[in-house]
């Protein structure tokens, strides 16, 4: 939810109201605050519409936003899939553990 977002990750309510819950901008901060939070160096963030509700024309269902923060550095990877719910989170978790290791 956008409040879990704002009050456990630190994603600023502007970003929300500016960009959505599903943008580029959102898992950064997302990502970030995951690390802080955690009192790490490194972290994966994920924020999406999996389905099979909740998809608008500008940002349909499947659309995903990976993000991944290592020693302050932040990729956020912008990804399309499709299938059912469940297939969308298979290859989100795929895409997260790719973004993962290629930053480590």
């Amino acid at each position: 939810s956008n409040e879990s977002k704002m009050h456990l990750l630190g994603v600023k309510k502007e970003t929300l109201e500016t960009f959505g819950a599903v943008s580029e901008q959102t898992a950064r901060e997302m990502a970030v605050g995951a690390a802080k939070a955690a009192g790490t160096d490194t972290a994966v963030a994920i924020t999406g519409i999996a389905g099979p509700d909740g998809g608008t024309p500008l940002k349909p269902v499947g659309l995903v936003y990976v993000s991944c923060y290592v020693k302050g550095n932040v990729e956020v990877k912008e990804c399309h899939f499709r299938g059912d719910r469940q297939k969308v989170r298979e290859q989100t978790v795929i895409q997260a553990l790719d973004l993962l290791r290629r930053n480590l």
